[in-house]
């Protein structure tokens, strides 16, 4: 059996209704490929729609029998997943 490489896709600092398409089409290609690793260290700033869209892959990596993490999220990420309630939804995807 081949092993996958880890994707690697680092979130930038505003991730905002204007920043969600390439952040989605990065997320869309690495989930395809294997195992992703989301670097969340940066973000100062996240719509309830990029966070949709981060439970949402991590559905479909699952799917693929990929592993889905968000490595070192920022205060401010983990304050808005607080925030709308969603800590159950990011349990489990969280590291760091």
């Amino acid at each position: 059996m081949v092993s996958k490489a880890k994707k690697s896709v680092a979130l930038p600092a505003v991730i905002d209704l204007d920043a969600l398409d390439g952040i989605r089409d990065g997320l869309i290609d690495a989930i395809e490929e294997g195992p992703v690793t989301v670097t969340a260290d940066a973000v100062e700033r996240v719509s309830t729609n990029a966070l949709f869209m981060l439970i949402s892959a991590a559905e479909t990596a699952r799917r693929n029998q990929f592993d889905f993490t968000i490595e070192q999220p920022s205060a401010a990420l983990t304050a808005a997943i607080a925030r709308l309630g969603l800590d159950a939804q990011f349990s489990g995807m969280m590291r760091g």
